[in-house]
C-alpha cells in the first residue's frame, strides 16, 4: 500500500484585533475609551511619582482637533509626560518593533497605536493618520523618525510635513527636556524624581508653494525650527543657531 504524503499544514488566516498588520487607525470601541482613561490615570501616577514637570504653553493647545502634535523625542518618560500633560486623549504612532516586547506591547495594542514600519515609506501608517486627521482625532508623532542618539534635535524626515500638506491640519509644536533615559532611570535610582520639562508652542499651518518638493523642504524646516524654539540651546542640536 502506498503512502500518501499528508498535506503541509496552512494555518487560518488570524483575524485578532491586535494584530498590527491588520489594524490601520484605532477603533474608538467603548473597551479602548476605558482603557485610555485608564491609561492617561496611570501616566499621571508615574509622572507624580518619578517625575517633576515644569509645564509651560498649555494654553496654546488647541481645544479640539485635527491637529498633528510634532514633538522632540529624548526617551522612554516622553510619551508618559505628554499623555499626563496635554488636556485630551489624542493618537500616537509606534514604531512595529514595540509590538514584539514583553510589557509596552500588550499596553499599546490594548490603548491603540497607529504602527509604523520605519525605514521605509509606510502607506498604511499614512492612510491611517490621514483618516485620523479627517476624523477630527489629533496625533501626535516625532518628525525625527526615531528617539534622538543625543539630546539634540537631530535631521527632520518629510513625514509630518507631507501628513500636514495633505491634510490641511494645523501642527502644534511640543518640546520636552529632562526625559532622557539616562537623566529619568539615573533619578530613579537614588530615588528622587527627575526634573522635566514640556512646553506647548503656538500651532501653525505650513506655507504651501508651487513645487511640492519645496513645501515638503520648507514645512519640515518650519516644523523643526518651531521645535527648536522652544528648548534651551543645548537640545537644539542641528537647528541650534537660529
Amino acid at each position: 500500500m502506498s503512502m500518501r504524503t499528508p498535506p503541509s499544514y496552512q494555518p487560518k488566516p488570524v483575524t485578532d484585533w491586535w494584530r498590527p498588520d491588520l489594524v490601520s487607525l484605532p477603533e474608538l470601541t467603548p473597551p479602548r475609551r476605558l482603557f485610555r482613561i485608564f491609561g492617561r490615570g496611570l501616566a499621571k501616577l508615574l509622572t507624580f511619582l518619578f517625575l517633576k514637570p515644569d509645564i509651560c504653553g498649555m494654553e496654546n493647545f488647541p481645544k479640539r482637533g485635527p491637529a498633528l502634535v510634532v514633538i522632540n523625542h529624548l526617551g522612554d518618560a516622553d510619551v508618559i509626560l505628554l499623555a499626563a500633560s496635554i488636556p485630551m486623549i489624542i493618537e500616537g504612532m509606534g514604531k512595529i518593533e514595540l509590538n514584539a516586547h514583553w510589557l509596552a506591547g500588550p499596553f499599546l495594542r490594548a490603548y491603540g497605536v497607529i504602527w509604523v514600519h520605519r525605514g521605509k515609506a509606510d502607506r498604511k501608517a499614512v492612510r491611517a493618520v490621514l483618516d485620523g486627521l479627517s476624523q477630527g482625532r489629533m496625533i501626535a508623532l516625532a518628525p525625527e523618525g526615531r528617539q534622538t542618539l543625543s539630546r539634540g534635535l537631530e535631521e527632520g524626515t518629510g513625514g509630518a510635513a507631507f501628513l500636514a500638506m495633505k491634510s490641511g491640519a494645523p501642527i502644534v509644536p511640543v518640546a520636552m527636556t529632562g526625559t532622557e533615559n539616562d537623566n529619568v532611570y539615573g533619578h530613579m535610582r537614588r530615588l528622587r524624581r527627575a526634573p522635566v520639562t514640556l512646553t506647548v508652542g503656538k500651532p501653525f499651518h505650513l506655507d504651501e508653494y508651487e513645487d511640492r518638493q519645496t513645501t515638503l523642504q520648507e514645512g519640515t524646516e518650519r516644523i523643526m525650527g518651531s521645535l527648536a524654539e522652544l528648548l534651551p540651546e543645548e537640545y537644539q542640536g542641528e537647528y541650534g543657531g537660529g
